[in-house]
């Protein structure tokens, strides 16, 4: 963020639209000057980008450095009040800073990699739709022995992930926000990575279309109860020893082309109902869900 702030101020058109990739990087590193990144053209900016992004990038990206740095220069006409070399050394350093805490870091994930290999050497935790390289080893963090735990549901209340309990004499209410209880990472681990297995695995797609179109639900409300029923199937998983199979609605075991064409076809959500439900909570107070995030 400190990066684009002040990539702002140097090319109000800035390109960096998006997450900063190895060419972005590699461009404000010895280009963050609109005046120097002109000078260096169209060819030399190709080069660096293609060689930082190994070819994935090349002149349309750098065509669009350059339109940026014409029209920072075109929008403050040589303005002393402009530091562009300033700032653009700022730039630099703070490149060079974002790289030191890269390699740092690259040498935890190694470390952290070779730990969930000893404790989970057939990565059933990765097998789990939406449970990417980092999600794998925080939820096998989480649970520790899945043996602790009798039964997923007793997982799923340790997620926090539950609805509160709410009992007063014979009245038990419904509806109630969720508990919080347990391990913030785990929960905020299991509500990320049901965002896409809902969009990978049918039956999960099936329960969030349900709790969307049926129930009422917003999407952060909706995928809170994926997430919940993510963390049972990943509690099987690792009690039983046996990897995610993707499955369809009627627990066939269906390839990741073929899943995809089943909720396209059935478990899409219609753009009028997500309209309606966005709308829906304007102007009033987050959902039980969001207020317990």
């Amino acid at each position: 963020m400190r990066i684009k702030d002040l990539v702002r101020q140097l090319f109000p058109m800035t390109p960096l639209t998006g997450d900063l990739g190895a060419a972005d990087l590699a461009v404000l590193e010895r280009y963050a000057d609109p005046n120097v990144l002109l000078t260096a053209g169209v060819n030399r900016i190709t080069s660096v980008i293609a060689t930082a992004s190994n070819n994935h990038q090349g002149q349309d990206r750098a065509i669009e450095w350059i339109a940026a740095a014409e029209a920072a220069v075109e929008l403050y006409a040589g303005h002393p009040a402009v530091a562009f070399a300033d700032l653009a050394a700022e730039v630099a350093t703070e490149v060079r800073l974002l790289r030191a805490v890269q390699a740092e870091l690259a040498v935890h994930a190694v470390e952290r990699e070779k730990a969930y290999r000893w404790v989970d050497p057939c990565q059933l935790a990765r097998s789990l739709p939406g449970v990417a390289d980092i999600g794998g080893p925080a939820l096998v963090a989480a649970i520790g022995d899945p043996a602790r735990f009798p039964t997923g549901k007793q997982f799923r209340s340790f997620t926090g992930l539950t609805p509160r309990a709410s009992e007063t004499g014979d009245t038990d209410r419904k509806g109630q926000p969720m508990s919080k209880a347990g391990s913030t990472l785990l929960r905020t681990t299991l509500i990320r990575a049901a965002d896409h297995a809902r969009k990978l695995d049918p039956q999960l797609a099936r329960i969030y279309h349900v709790q969307m179109v049926e129930r009422g639900k917003d999407h952060l409300g909706a995928n809170c109860v994926v997430a919940a029923n993510l963390a049972e199937r990943f509690w099987a998983v690792m009690n039983r020893g046996m990897p995610y199979v993707i499955c369809d609605t009627d627990g066939r075991p269906v390839d990741p082309t073929e899943a995809k064409a089943i909720i396209a076809e059935q478990w899409t959500i219609p753009p009028e109902v997500r309209a309606r439900r966005r709308s829906k909570k304007m102007g009033k107070a987050p959902s039980k869900c969001s207020r317990h995030m």
